[in-house]
């Protein structure tokens, strides 16, 4: 070892165990250091020197909880972390960049442990998430919005900083400039796990200015409201779930070096007409059943951009139009994005039947009958019940069971009822 302030460290030391202490021993330890020195459960005056001693018990459990950390540290001491190649054995494993790993901050060196590099700042804002509700029609031939945003700004008068001009901001005593704190919450009995949170005092800037010296444009904030014109295209043939990136429209943040997105979130409205299923459209196409049986000429609905389409049936002669069937208008549904091609329109046949009492004049009844196919021949039966009938909903069947449904009981056995068993 070279004489250096991480020879002087004793991990085993720190946590109070030996160094033939079990896993299990090491846990233990840790455990009962990280509570006594837990720098939210001191008095103010004595949280320094607690929060370093906190780290340090935190720093020792890491590396002799590992067995692999805890050999190199037993031959090498912790130069074995330290200056990369330069350790002992060219081990290369830098401290700091472990500390880095385990607690997501800068500690600073081995041997400072309370010192700091100031705090993680954000490298970019975060994005703004947003559902936009928009109709078919909207979907169909493409749309420009166009609206007003409001966002946070970096203040132009002092650049963020929060100060008036020639004062600089001092750095956060809570968190030690680091913008964030570590915080242990107990998970179950005897386990404890360390968490970092930004910092509350300083909004995790990791610096503060005392209130008189704050810029007068932003108050102290930094950042300053800006309203701005935007547009949002919607893209023909969009559709739901599809993500429309204003780039660089979100708020901005101090420290950040780029600033993140708005991004809008389609969400398809249902349409009084029209289903839809990828490229492809569905509509009820209603006809009489004098168009059913003879056939139509004529503008069976008005399409999303307002368009009439017409339709002409039959295109065989003497084909009938059927309650369900379906029929394709190809080239007739959504456009696809960035093409002049388009899905398909499906129609689903309903047949409208004339009101009761339309044919209440026998004449026109029995000339119908003479025009229409004759039913089945007579169905012949020796015994014949004249059976009498009502409207029903399709909802009740299977649920008539008087003595409301249950396994099937053979009446017979009901009716003899239970019998003795045979001695």
């Amino acid at each position: 070892m070279n004489g250096s302030a991480a020879d002087e460290i004793d991990l085993y030391e720190i946590l109070k165990i030996d160094k033939s202490a079990s896993k299990s021993e090491i846990k233990k330890a840790y455990h009962k250091a990280a509570l006594a020195h837990h720098p939210d459960k001191v008095p103010a005056d004595q949280r320094d020197a607690a929060e370093t001693k906190f780290k340090a018990a935190s720093q020792a459990y890491e590396i002799l909880y590992d067995d692999q950390k805890r050999e190199m540290y037993d031959t090498h001491g912790m130069a074995a972390f330290e200056g990369g190649a330069g350790g002992p054995g060219g081990m290369g494993v830098n401290m700091e960049d472990i500390l880095g790993g385990l607690f997501g901050m800068n500690m600073g060196g081995m041997g400072g442990m309370g010192g700091g590099r100031g705090p993680q700042r954000p490298r970019r804002s975060p994005d703004e998430n947003q559902k936009y509700e928009v109709s078919l029609e909207d979907l169909y031939k493409g749309k420009t919005v166009r609206f007003s945003s409001t966002k946070n700004v970096i203040c132009s008068k002092c650049t963020g900083s929060g100060a008036k001009e020639g004062v600089e901001p001092r750095e956060c005593a809570t968190c030690k400039g680091q913008g964030v704190r570590q915080v242990v919450q107990q998970v179950g009995p005897g386990m404890l796990t360390q968490r970092l949170v930004e910092c509350s005092a300083c909004e995790a800037t990791g610096k503060v200015v005392n209130p008189k010296d704050k810029c007068k444009k932003c108050k102290g904030k930094r950042t300053t409201e800006e309203k701005k014109q935007l547009e949002l295209y919607i893209p023909r043939g969009a559709k739901e779930g599809d993500r429309i990136v204003l780039e660089g429209e979100a708020d901005q943040i101090p420290g950040a070096e780029q600033t993140g997105d708005i991004i809008f979130h389609l969400v398809e409205q249902p349409h009084d007409v029209f289903q839809r299923a990828g490229p492809d459209l569905q509509a009820t196409l209603e006809i009489t059943l004098a168009e059913a049986l003879t056939g139509l000429n004529r503008v069976v609905m008005t399409h999303l951009d307002g368009r009439g389409i017409s339709l002409t049936h039959p295109q065989v002669e003497g084909e009938i139009m059927r309650p369900g069937q379906v029929i394709k208008v190809p080239g007739e549904g959504m456009p696809y994005k960035k093409s002049d091609s388009k899905g398909d329109l499906y129609f689903v046949v309903d047949i409208q039947f004339p009101e009761d009492g339309f044919f209440s004049d026998p004449a026109t009844a029995d000339a119908l009958r003479k025009l229409l196919p004759k039913p089945a021949e007579p169905i012949k039966t020796a015994v014949i019940d004249e059976a009498t009938w009502e409207d029903a909903d399709p909802e009740e069947f299977g649920r008539g069971d008087p003595r409301g449904g249950g396994a099937w009981v053979d009446e017979d056995e009901a009716a003899e009822g239970p019998q003795c068993a045979t001695q």
